[in-house]
């Protein structure tokens, strides 16, 4: 090979290989409509990654929900399989006891057909006992149930599902802010007295009494913020607060609705109520706070700081734990309904304010 040929493949070698024509990174300068395309190529590569990891998100959750719903329905099915074994094992029960009884007693046998009668007939009145329902004899329910335009027996209906269906057509709920089954009371008859009846009829009616002036209390203070909310004053900080306190004061005083129902407030609880309401019917709110902190503190020690200092137990210290209502707010419902009508009387100074005003609270 000459010089001539070795120079040649030298400045080949040195020299830079021309791009091609056609690839458009090579190019200086692209047109508008290239770089418009290009970037729409980009867009639709990313929406379409977003695309099948949202689908891929979606069918994890689909997932998840059905393997839920197949353990709730396991578990279901496990539950009812247990109820169908307990009750199996009490029918036989009874019927062995029945069967021992009739031993006893010289009487004969009965048939395999009486003796499930006699479990079902003893199996329904036990557990309409245990619910605490007034039992009615069949003919005379199935009676009521054609009068009030209902089918007397359902498919497959027990006595005690049609007593349960007679008493959900014939239970009264009062729409409110709380939906109760008590009867409410006009507003001239929610003035209570500051003796507690100790007949149940009375009773009754106190708790007929409260429920209807807590119901006032709480429809009042939807109606309020509402008109706020019309005023645009629910958009703030303070609006929202607002909102917030009467929801979860609404929701956690149901579980006090529900006692006044039933009619199972204790005493302890019911004394120091009755005196709140009363105080905040009289518009003596600080007395009806008193009241409040009273039944929420008590006249329990509460130790500050240092309360042993030594190895020994003093006799004196055996007196902090001793109070009257110290620790009614371990209790995690009755310190929510208790701090609901806490709330409660917050409203109702400022929509019923006192005459005197040494009686509006801090």
């Amino acid at each position: 090979m000459d010089f001539a040929s070795l120079m040649s493949a030298e400045l080949a070698k040195a020299s830079p290989k021309q791009p091609a024509a056609d690839d458009p990174s090579s190019k200086k300068y692209i047109r508008r409509s290239e770089a418009e395309a290009q970037r729409e190529a980009a867009y639709r590569a990313e929406q379409k990654a977003l695309e099948e990891k949202r689908a891929a998100k979606a069918a994890e959750k689909r997932k998840r929900e059905e393997e839920a719903v197949e353990e709730s329905r396991a578990r279901e099915e496990k539950r009812r399989k247990l109820e169908e074994e307990t009750r199996r094992r009490r029918e036989e029960q009874v019927a062995e006891e029945e069967r021992q009884r009739r031993k006893r007693l010289g009487l004969p046998e009965l048939s395999k057909q009486d003796s499930n009668s006699t479990g079902n007939s003893s199996r329904e009145g036990s557990e309409a006992a245990a619910d605490g329902e007034e039992d009615v004899p069949d003919a005379e329910l199935v009676a009521r149930l054609r009068e009030l335009g209902h089918p007397a027996t359902l498919f497959g209906e027990t006595h005690r599902g049609r007593l349960r269906r007679y008493r959900k057509l014939t239970t009264v709920v009062t729409s409110g802010p709380i939906p109760t089954t008590l009867r409410l009371v006009d507003e001239k008859d929610m003035k209570i007295s500051d003796a507690i009846p100790q007949d149940r009829a009375g009773r009754a009616y106190l708790f007929r009494q409260l429920a209807s002036y807590f119901t006032m209390v709480l429809r009042e203070w939807e109606v309020a913020l509402a008109r706020e909310e019309d005023k645009g004053g629910r958009d703030t900080f303070a609006g929202k607060a607002a909102v917030n306190a009467m929801v979860s004061s609404r929701e956690n005083m149901v579980p006090l609705f529900r006692k006044f129902e039933k009619g199972e407030l204790d005493d302890d609880v019911l004394k120091p109520v009755v005196e709140i309401v009363k105080a905040a019917q009289e518009r003596r709110y600080v007395d009806a706070n008193d009241g409040y902190l009273r039944l929420s503190i008590g006249k329990a020690a509460w130790p500050i700081g240092v309360t042993m200092v030594g190895i020994h137990e003093r006799s004196a210290r055996e007196k902090l734990h001793d109070g009257e209502r110290g620790h009614i707010m371990s209790d995690e419902v009755t310190r929510k309904y208790l701090q609901s009508i806490k709330r409660c009387l917050t409203f109702a100074q400022v929509r019923w304010p006192p005459e005197d005003i040494r009686q509006l609270m801090g």
